[in-house]
């Protein structure tokens, strides 16, 4: 029983099926001139229209990457100056801004910024700021829409008074694909990261879509590939692979959005009635459907992790990087959480491989091992 979608997605069997002939027979490099590579090059071109429209963008405009780390790479490096972020933000983000100058703005106890505290951070020379559309380890939404009004604001400001210091939006909206409206415009963002691993698609692919007016560096360089800006042979079947993924996710994401939803706040009233004093992170209205953060306070959420895979139920304590490096998450310190409630704490991340049953007979074995926890710690 699978509860960990946030950290990782199994590749649907349709999106299997669109990759598979550019593994072996259409196997040609998209760049040679011949006819057997010209029909890749057209299949590889064909993909990114599928995702041009999947987020009311140009083709031209999105650059194939190797994940969405390497997208907000780009982003942030290829745009440079001070960056603006918020504090809980994923660790590919804070970890590229540290390697300049910038600004991690805090959030509130449920993990949202303040627009007004975005605009105070901003300096003369910050040409970027990244807010993800939502958080990957409680899955609070953010408040793009507003926060993209604010920066057109400092950019018709800036031109007012003469300045030529560009200014953009980037959002990684890796986790909020399939759940969330990913169109950039009415998103009002500059630039946008997916990743094709949280959507039932190939891992190691992902997508940077940039405004035209949006002047990148590009920090590989090579064949001149995808515009200049990421140089390297085509990831052909990755693309195709992520192109259908994206268009089944678009094309199922109300109904997928209100299943998932359902699944969540049952598992979520089971858990509270059987623990009153288990606390439930992330905004409660504003948060991605499938998204429960709980913490027991007084447990060692370790020791339940173990617990649980002995009865074939995964789940998290945090995001998989954090939980990687044996860390307390950055996003529970942020939002203001006690170490002895952060310490107990537990993501489940509901998707596709969830249903009711599975999401009962789960319910029923984490309140057995929590309850068996508790006992042994004398409580």
């Amino acid at each position: 029983m699978y509860f960990d979608h946030a950290a990782a997605t199994p590749l649907d069997s349709r999106v299997v099926a669109a990759m598979q002939p550019f593994f072996s027979d259409n196997f040609f490099n998209p760049s040679s001139p011949y006819a057997p590579a010209v029909d890749v090059r057209r299949a590889y071109r064909s993909a990114k229209q599928d995702i041009a429209r999947a987020i009311g963008g140009s083709a031209d405009d999105i650059i194939i990457t190797a994940g969405a780390t390497e997208s907000i790479n780009l982003a942030l490096k290829g745009v440079g100056g001070h960056v603006v972020t918020t504090a809980i933000e994923h660790h590919a983000v804070l970890e590229t801004a540290k390697q300049g100058e910038y600004t991690a703005v805090p959030v509130d106890a449920n993990g949202i910024v303040s627009v007004d505290a975005l605009r105070t951070a901003i300096r003369d020379d910050t040409k970027i700021i990244s807010v993800a559309l939502a958080n990957n380890e409680i899955g609070t939404v953010q408040p793009l829409r507003a926060i993209a009004e604010m920066v057109r604001e400092v950019r018709r400001e800036r031109r007012e008074a003469g300045s030529r210091t560009p200014i953009y939006l980037h959002s990684d909206a890796s986790q909020g694909v399939g759940q969330l409206d990913v169109h950039v415009a009415r998103l009002g963002v500059d630039l946008l990261t997916l990743n094709g691993a949280k959507m039932y698609g190939p891992k190691q692919v992902g997508i940077l879509w940039r405004a035209s007016d949006v002047v990148l560096r590009p920090q590989l360089n090579g064949g001149g590939q995808e515009q200049g800006l990421r140089s390297g042979t085509e990831n052909v079947a990755g693309t195709v692979g992520l192109a259908k993924a994206l268009c089944l996710m678009s094309e199922h994401r109300v109904y997928e959005t209100g299943r998932l939803r359902q699944l969540r706040d049952t598992l979520q009233q089971r858990l509270i009635d059987a623990f009153p004093d288990a606390v439930v992170s992330g905004h409660q209205k504003h948060r991605l459907a499938g998204h429960l953060h709980i913490s027991f306070p007084g447990l060692d959420a370790e020791r339940v992790i173990f617990a649980l895979e002995a009865r074939q139920i995964y789940v998290a304590t945090g995001s998989a990087c954090a939980a990687n490096k044996g860390s307390r998450s950055h996003v529970l310190e942020a939002i203001g959480l006690a170490p002895e409630i952060a310490d107990g704490s537990l993501r489940l991340t509901l998707g596709h491989l969830n249903n009711e049953e599975n999401t009962a007979r789960a319910a029923d074995i984490i309140i057995e091992v929590i309850q068996s926890e508790y006992k042994r710690a004398g409580r």
